[in-house]
Parts: structure tokens; sequence; C-alpha cells
């Protein structure tokens, strides 16, 4: 572990470090601190972590208790602000109608009632009397409306307090190793991640990168934007980068200017020092040096290198020619065909067996084109299959589980909805067109990737998974999902019980006046016959609306009430609308999420404890669409995970106005099949399976569910949402 300046700068950091590893795997770092008495301490604080829907495990009560209670304290007041972020419980959550979600008027009443107040102030009445002189009266500029009425203060008096139930949210928190070790393990999970992390991940590893990137690596780091950060540390210290491409390198000079390791967005790149300059030609002289096919790989990034060029000087550095060559094929002074290219063009000359012997050089692109390959021509579909077969060992865990999925949903693929996704979770919907896939084939190719991943993932000896875990997809991608609490990946399905449903989203602005409006399409079973709760329909269909906030200096918030018992429709698709202002990443802070209660709980319209789900809202889209609330067949919900945004425009985004699209990428959704726990449980080589049943085995397992359970034997293995993706196998 990197050592610290200073004693302020040591602390600092290790609190930072406590505090991310609450975050991302709900442990508490061991406590340390003098011996004493802290059982008072300690039973206070599982009080105050109750009150947020957590709380402590036996394990971690008993070491607190035996700390000082200084020590004891200092633990509680570094994790406590954690774990009420991670609900939601950080800001003061206020509503427009006080009493929501008693005495919510009729929307066409409050309008009334609204105007009648206005006519009757003089000022007011003569804004709208000349505004209605001019044909039109705009009733969202009528004064009163979109701001509190009331202090948050006067809202909490007007509620009783919750009642506890005993389906109210449990989150353990479970002692951990020391903080130093708690952190490495934290490093080397994110670092090797077999799928790319999202944007709270990625600020994660760079953090720990900056503190565990010169000690133990992971054997392997197959996520490219990854090892972009961990080599932009180890340059920094001046050791070798870890490449075996060009674009490694490219990645990491964008990532020593501070731009976008993804490349998806130009980075401007700075003034390099001369050891970095010359430790990123030395890369990529020895890159080309050893493949010079790698060279191929230029073009497809021909700008920045070219910008990159600039800042490296190449030509002054004579000892690394195959470095110079990067920037000559980047100009066009040199050819360097890619794979793509080379394939293309034997499709182009209808050579379709020559295209995938072609592409065996570059696997994971033979394996993304299978699709069009096997539908270019019958008679080449063995010859693509053999060169799939030859090289599959060569591809990663991810791309294999992403071909097998695809064919799930290939077998029956006419008139199906074809969503597609972005890194962004920006959702559009189109027509399946494409010719279908001979059945045999289909079959042949998802026997061989069930045989490849099924040799990939390694003995678990006594397999232990909690039946509400088998419909979590696997996370092939951490992209688009929002971190925060209870977040699933997206196509994940998860039971929803209670009798009142209830969403929330809240934001503050940062510069500009913003309003977000929280939403709620209803539809049924045919994605038709819609309804919705939304400022401009407050009261309907079993639900009720807390009101609009247009303005949020201070932060806002909006909630949406249903009682599933009342809905009719088959489907409940929830939505934040941007109507005006900033965007989801320019806002000060955002975030989304659902909670489940009874109807005799009663209590605050935001009560942490029932929460359920809370998500950052992340994303350049104007529409976010994080879930879909499903009525099966039996009449229980379930929730189906989304995280999509629709594109929508700059101003007046209304849940009236996309329900069409929102209704196409609903179904989309839903309709998909997804690969999940369920189908890794059945390849796993486990010499016993059994679900859970409440009672811990005896001896070591590995555990697969939504939660770590108590009274688990110390050395089993466990994998619950914060770490889906160490399921993926390498």
């Amino acid at each position: 572990m990197r050592g610290f300046g200073g004693s302020c700068d040591h602390d600092a950091v290790n609190i930072w470090l406590a505090e991310l590893i609450v975050r991302h795997t709900h442990r508490v770092p061991a406590p340390e601190g003098p011996r004493g008495d802290g059982a008072a301490a300690a039973r206070r604080f599982d009080a105050a972590l109750m009150s947020a829907g957590f709380k402590l495990s036996r394990d971690l009560m008993a070491a607190l208790s035996g700390l000082s209670e200084p020590a004891v304290l200092g633990v509680a007041g570094r994790t406590l602000p954690v774990v009420r972020e991670m609900a939601g419980d950080h800001v003061p959550h206020n509503v427009y109608f006080r009493d929501f979600p008693n005495n919510v008027p009729d929307t066409l009443e409050f309008w009334t009632d609204l105007l009648r107040e206005t006519l009757l102030d003089p000022v007011a009445a003569s804004a709208a009397t000349e505004s209605l002189s001019e044909g039109v009266l705009n009733l969202l500029t009528l004064p009163g409306y979109g701001v509190y009425r009331h202090t948050y203060e006067d809202m909490l008096a007007a509620h009783d307090e919750l009642i506890a139930a005993a389906g109210d949210r449990v989150t353990v928190l479970h002692l951990g190793r020391a903080l130093a070790a708690e952190g490495e393990r934290l490093y080397l999970r994110l670092a090797g991640s077999a799928t790319p992390l999202g944007e709270d991940g990625l600020a994660a590893l760079r953090g720990l990168a900056g503190l565990y990137a010169d000690g133990a690596q992971p054997a392997h780091i197959p996520v490219r934007e990854n090892r972009a950060l961990i080599n932009e540390v180890r340059v920094m210290a001046g050791a070798d980068p870890l490449v075996d491409t060009v674009t490694d390198v490219l990645r990491l000079a964008c990532a020593l200017s501070g731009g976008d390791v993804t490349l998806q967005e130009p980075t401007r790149f700075g003034s390099l020092p001369r050891p970095v300059r010359r430790s990123l030609l030395a890369a990529l002289d020895g890159v080309v040096r050893a493949d010079p096919g790698k060279l191929g790989d230029v073009a497809a990034w021909r700008e920045p290198w070219k910008r990159l060029g600039e800042r490296l000087h190449p030509h002054e550095y004579p000892r690394w020619p195959r470095a110079a060559d990067v920037f000559a094929v980047a100009r066009g002074e040199k050819r360097a065909p890619s794979f793509a290219a080379r394939i293309e063009a034997r499709l182009a000359a209808g050579d379709v067996a020559g295209a995938a012997r072609a592409a065996t050089g570059a696997p994971g692109l033979l394996f993304r084109s299978l699709d069009r390959l096997l539908r270019g021509a019958p008679d080449a579909e063995h010859a693509v299959l053999a060169a799939a077969e030859s090289v599959a060992h060569r591809v990663s865990g991810r791309v294999l589980l992403s071909v097998r999925e695809h064919l799930l949903n290939r077998a029956a693929a006419t008139g199906k909805v074809r969503v597609f996704a972005n890194r962004f979770g920006r959702g559009t919907t189109a027509p399946d067109t494409r010719a279908p896939l001979d059945p045999g084939t289909v079959a042949r190719l998802s026997a061989f990737l069930d045989a490849e991943i099924r040799g990939r993932l390694p003995s678990a000896g006594h397999l232990v998974v909690d039946p509400d875990a088998l419909d979590l997809a696997l996370p092939l991608s951490g992209k688009a999902a929002g971190h925060g609490l209870g977040v699933l990946p997206r196509g994940s399905v998860s039971p929803v019980s209670g009798e009142l449903l209830r969403f929330f989203v809240y934001w503050r602005q940062r510069e500009r006046r913003t309003d977000f409006d929280l939403s709620a399409l209803m539809l049924d079973e045919n994605y038709l016959d819609p309804e919705w709760l939304s400022y401009t329909n407050l009261t309907t269909a079993g639900g009720r609306h807390s009101g609009d906030i247009t303005d949020a200096p201070e932060g806002a918030s909006e909630f949406i009430d249903l009682s599933l018992r009342r809905v009719g429709a088959r489907f409940i698709i929830p939505q934040v609308n941007i109507f005006a202002g900033e965007g989801f990443e320019e806002v000060e802070e955002s975030f989304f999420g659902f909670m489940l209660r009874d109807r005799a709980q009663r209590g605050r319209p935001f009560e942490a404890r029932t929460v359920r789900m809370k998500s950052e809202l992340r994303g350049p889209g104007r529409v976010a669409l994080p879930m879909v609330f499903m009525r099966g067949d039996d009449g229980r919900w379930r929730a189906k995970w989304m995280h999509l945004h629709l594109r929508g425009g700059m101003e007046f985004n209304r849940v009236e106005g996309n329900r069409v699209t929102t209704s196409m990428l609903v179904r989309g959704i839903v309709e998909r099949r997804f690969l999940t726990v369920g189908y890794l449980k059945d390849l796993v080589d486990a010499e016993k399976t059994s679900l859970w049943d409440g009672t811990a085995p005896d001896g070591p397992v590995t555990y697969i569910g939504l939660d770590r359970p108590e009274g688990l034997h110390a050395d089993s293995r466990v994998f619950t949402p914060e770490n889906l993706g160490d399921l993926i196998p390498a």
C-alpha cells in the first residue's frame, strides 16, 4: 500500500477508504482503537442504523462492544452518513401536498383552487389578467405553484410515526478485515472485473489504484478501461505500463491527460513530461514489434492518434521505429488494414467462409459477427462454426455469455421487438427483420458455448442459492446501471411484496432552475390502453401524485403512491422526465428509488427502512426509465430492471408525449430473455447444490443471494449484487 505524506492526509485517506468499503461491500473494516466497554454505544449505533434500514451483524456488534466508547462513536460517525446516503436519507424529502398521500386533490379541483387564490390576490390577479388579454394563461406560472408552501418541519408534524413491519428492509453490515486488507481486496476485485464498471466503480478504482497499483495485481485485467486507470498510476510512478494493444497505449494517454479512457469523448491531450513520452513510445514500439498486425487497430481511432502524435514527437526517438509506424498509419502514410476491413472485403466478394477464417485473428470480433456470418451463406455454416470453435478459448467469458444470451432470443425472433442500448443506457427499438437462423445451428452453437462456459467456472463445493436470486441477470456490463442501494443488473427480475408501492425522485440543481417530473405510465397486457400519474393527473388508477415542484435550489422531491391491489394495469413504468433546466449529469445530485410498505404503517412520505432501491440518475437522455413492474398471471407483482434513457426534447418532456416509445422499450425488455444466476447454477460443477432455506450449513459454501445471511462459515465465498460480476468467468 502506497504511503502518505502526513498524518492529516493519512487520516483523510483512511476515512475515504473506510467509507468506500462500506458503500461497495456492505462490510465495516475491522474496527481499531483502545479496548473498553463499548456495548452501550454499539447498541445505540445499531438502533440508529435500523432507522435507515441497516443493522450490525453479530460479529460486528461483538467487535465494537470490546472497544472503548469513543472508538465505537468514531466508527458510527463515519458509517452512518454513508448508509443514509445509500438509502437516500441524507437529504430532507418534502412534498408539495403536506398530507400526501392523504388529501391529494383531484387535478381539476387543484387547478380551480389555485386559480381562485390567484384571482383573490390583487397583484397576482393583475398579472393573470394581463396574460389573459393576450389569449393564454400558463397555469404553471401561477403564484404558489411549483414551490413548497410549508416547511419540512410542518410536513413532519402532519405525519404519524412509521409502524415497524416484518417486511421492512434490513441490510446487514458485516465485519470486515483490517482496513488495508479490505481496501486491497476491493481494489483487486474492481481491477480484475470481467465486465466494464459503471461511473462509480471507475471512480473508486481510480482512487484505489493510487494506493495499491504498485502492490499485488489481479492475474488478469480483462477490461481495457480498468487497465488504463492502473497504467496511469504505474507510469507516473516510473513503472512500465501493462499493455498488449496499441489502443491500450491510447487509452493510457487519455488517462494521463484527464480524458475519457472509453474513447467515446474527444480528449484534449496536454503537454506530457519527457519520461512519460518515452514510456508511451516504448510501449507502442514493444506492442508493434511483437505483432505488426496490431497496426490494424490504429485506423479505428485515427484522429486521436494524430493529435497524440503532436504531443509525443515520435521523430525525436529513432530507437523506437515501430512507434513511429503507428502515427504513419494514422496519417495515411502507411497502410495497415484492420481485421474488420479484411472481413468486409471477403464478405463483399461473397466468401463467407474466408471471412470467418480471417476473423480468427480477432476472436472477439468473430464471435460478435457470428449471427451475420451464419445468415450470409447457409452453405458456409459448417466453416463458420468450425472457425468459432477453434478460437473460443481466446474469447472472453463476457463475450461468450453475450453470444449465448443472443441465441436465447434468436430462436423465435420473428415479430419481436429489438432493443438497442448504448453504453450510456440510451434505448431505441426496431422490428426484428433478420432472417431466422437454422435451429440445428443454434442448438449446436448453444451447446458448444454452454460447454465452454462450464469449463471456465470454478468448482463450487457446496453451492447454496437464494431462490430470490435465481432470476438475477448476469451483469455483462455495469455501464448503464446507476450506483446506489439494491440496484440490480438490467433484465433482473425480483419479487415485489407489500400493499403500497411508492416511487420517489430527488434532485438539486446546480446553476439553473430545474424541473424534474416523476410520472408513472400504466399499460395493459398488450402494452396498450395507457393511463398515467403525473403532475397533470394527480389521482388515478389507484394512485396519488405528491405534487409538482419546479425549482430545486435547495433540493426537491416528488412521490407517487400506488395501491397494488387497486391497480388494474399489467405493467407500471415509473419514469423521470426533465421538463426544464439541467440534465441528469449536470445537476448537483439526483436519484430515483422505490419503497414498499403495508397500508397500516403510515409514516412520513420518505422512510429509509422501507426503501428497497435507490439509484443515482445519470445519463445524457432527458427521460429516465429505471424499471418496470409486472403483474403476473398469478396476480403477484415483480420488478424487471431496465436502466434505460430516452433522448427526449431539451424541454417539456412529459409522460403523455413519450408513451408510445416507452411502451415499445418496455415490451422489448419484458419479452427479452436474459442469462441469469439460474443459468450459471445449472452449469457450475458443484459437489452439492441446494436452495437457501434460512439455515446456514456447517461448513464453507459458495453462496449466491441478494444479501449475505448471518451464520455462514467464515471461509464461504459469497456473491451478492455488490460483487455479482465476479461470477462472470474470465
